[in-house]
C-alpha cells in the first residue's frame, strides 16, 4: 500500500513534477509542452481566449465524495466550460496545485489523469502549472482557446425579441450535491453528476455560427449566469419554467429529500450547460432548447414573476 507521506515531501518538488507530467499527453496544437520555463501552443486564429477558475477543497469538492480523477475531470471542465461559452474550442491548460500533507502521490496521480482525460475531450492539452505546499488542497486552472476565426460571443448582444435557449443539463450537480450532503451515495446520476459534470462543449462553437447574440456557461446557477447577460446587455430576461425539463429520478428525489427540484435546476450550478441567446428566426438544431425570452427592461424573471429566494451560488458567502 502506498504511504500516506505527502505527495510532494515523497517525491520533493521536481520529482512530483516529473511523476504527473509524465502523464500528461501533448496533443498537435502544442509545439513546446512542459518542462522548459513556458509552454508554446499554436495559435491558428491569432486570437487567444484565456479563462481561470479555482476549486478549493471544502467548497467545490471534498476528497470523502470524489476521486483525484473526478475532481481532475472537474476542475477542467470549469475552465474549458468558459471557451466553449465564448464559441470557441479549448486548446491548452496551464494547472496550479497547492499541496497539502495529507495528499499521496496517487491522488496526484488520478488528478493528472482526470485533467488530462477530461482536455482530450476537446483535443486540449495540460501543457504545463505550478505546486507549492500548503494547507488546502486547491487546484488552478487557465484555459486557452482558439475562436477559429469567428468573433467571440460575449454577455453583452442579447436583444429584445431574442430567444433564450439551453445546451446541456441544469439542476444535475445541485441535485447530487444535496443528496451527498444528507449522507446519501444515490441516485448515483445524480452523485456523478456533481463529480463530474457533463459540459456540451461542441455546442459553443455551433451556437456561434448559429448566430448566438450573448452566450455564458451555468457554472453559479441559471438564474444568477442570466443576470450577467441581462446586466451586460441591457435587457430583461424571462425564463419559462415549464419548458425546462425535470427528470424523473431528479423529481424523486426532490420528493425524498423535500427540496423543490426547480430549485436544483433554477439556482443550482456546477453542471456548466450553455445558455445562450438568439434572433427568433434562428432554426437552433437539436443541441439548443428554447427555454425562455429576451425582452426590454432589466433583471432576470421566471414565468413573468421575481424569484424568490437565492438566485444561485455566491463565492462571497460563506
Amino acid at each position: 500500500m502506498e504511504s500516506e507521506e505527502s505527495a510532494l515531501a515523497q517525491a520533493g518538488e521536481f520529482g512530483f513534477i516529473a511523476r504527473l507530467t509524465e502523464r500528461l499527453d501533448q496533443g498537435a496544437g502544442v509545439r513546446l509542452g512542459p518542462g522548459d520555463d513556458a509552454a508554446v501552443v499554436a495559435a491558428p486564429d491569432r486570437n487567444v481566449v484565456a479563462s481561470t477558475d479555482m476549486l478549493v477543497e471544502g467548497r467545490h469538492f471534498r476528497r470523502d465524495w470524489s476521486t483525484g480523477l473526478d475532481v481532475g475531470h472537474k476542475a477542467a471542465a470549469a475552465n474549458l466550460a468558459d471557451i466553449a461559452a465564448m464559441g470557441g474550442k479549448g486548446t491548452a491548460l496551464l494547472v496550479g496545485l497547492c499541496v497539502p500533507d495529507d495528499m499521496p502521490m496517487g491522488w496526484a496521480e488520478d488528478l493528472a489523469d482526470g485533467l488530462t482525460a477530461e482536455a482530450a475531450r476537446v483535443g486540449a492539452s495540460v501543457v504545463g502549472g505550478d505546486t507549492v505546499a500548503g494547507p488546502v488542497l486547491t487546484v488552478a486552472v487557465t484555459a486557452l482557446g482558439d475562436l477559429q476565426g469567428r468573433e467571440a460571443v460575449t454577455r453583452a448582444g442579447a436583444k429584445p425579441g431574442d430567444v433564450l435557449a439551453v445546451a446541456g443539463r441544469l439542476g444535475w450537480s445541485a441535485a447530487g450535491t444535496t443528496i451527498l450532503s444528507r449522507g446519501f451515495r444515490s441516485p448515483g446520476a445524480l452523485v456523478n453528476a456533481h463529480r463530474r459534470p457533463e459540459v456540451p462543449y461542441p455546442a459553443g462553437p455551433v451556437g456561434a455560427v448559429l448566430g448566438a447574440t450573448a452566450m455564458i456557461d451555468v457554472s453559479d446557477g441559471l438564474l444568477a449566469d442570466l443576470g450577467h447577460i441581462a446586466g451586460q446587455s441591457g435587457v430583461a430576461i424571462d425564463v419559462d419554467r415549464s419548458s425546462v425539463e425535470i427528470p424523473t429520478q431528479m423529481r424523486d428525489a426532490g420528493q425524498a429529500l423535500g427540496v423543490d427540484p426547480y430549485e436544483w435546476v433554477l439556482t443550482g450550478g456546477e453542471d456548466h450547460a450553455l445558455v445562450a441567446t438568439f434572433p427568433p428566426d434562428v432554426l437552433l438544431g437539436p443541441d439548443w432548447t428554447v427555454i425562455g425570452r429576451v425582452d426590454s427592461g432589466s433583471g432576470v424573471t421566471v414565468d413573468g414573476l421575481p424569484y424568490q429566494g437565492q438566485l444561485g451560488w455566491d463565492h462571497g458567502r460563506a
